[in-house]
């Protein structure tokens, strides 16, 4: 079994902002075909800044605890900001992946810049 640090067993145990915001700004659907996981991630934005975010993952503790970071990391942040957060971002927050598991963390971050680009793209209209 792969070891884990204690950082990814809590945020696997106790993820935070499960669930859904209501009317998004945002909105990132992803899927791994390798190994199943999917990962929806939505943004509340207010004044370019990222005031709430939620996720649903269906997939395994370390998809949980990489989506459950990268919503911690992004609230609060500017766009631009949120843009900088990197898979390696998300994996350093949680003190480490094991290397099998570090596309977990790409599906963190394609979540959040595909939730960022819906919301650019709905500016736009």
């Amino acid at each position: 079994m792969e070891q884990y640090s204690e950082k990814v067993m809590d945020h696997f145990s106790n993820p935070r902002n499960v669930g859904t915001i209501e009317n998004p700004d945002g909105v990132g659907h992803v899927g791994n075909p390798m190994c199943g996981d999917v990962m929806e991630l939505q943004i509340k934005v207010r004044d370019n800044i990222i005031v709430d975010a939620k996720f649903r993952t269906f997939g395994c503790g370390a998809a949980i605890a990489t989506s459950s970071m990268a919503t911690e990391l992004v609230i609060g942040k500017s766009i631009d900001e949120a843009q900088n957060i990197t898979n390696k971002v998300v994996a350093e927050a949680l003190d480490g992946l094991p290397p099998v598991k570090m596309h977990c963390s790409n599906l963190a971050e394609e979540a959040l810049e595909a939730a960022i680009k819906d919301y650019k793209s709905r500016q736009k209209a």
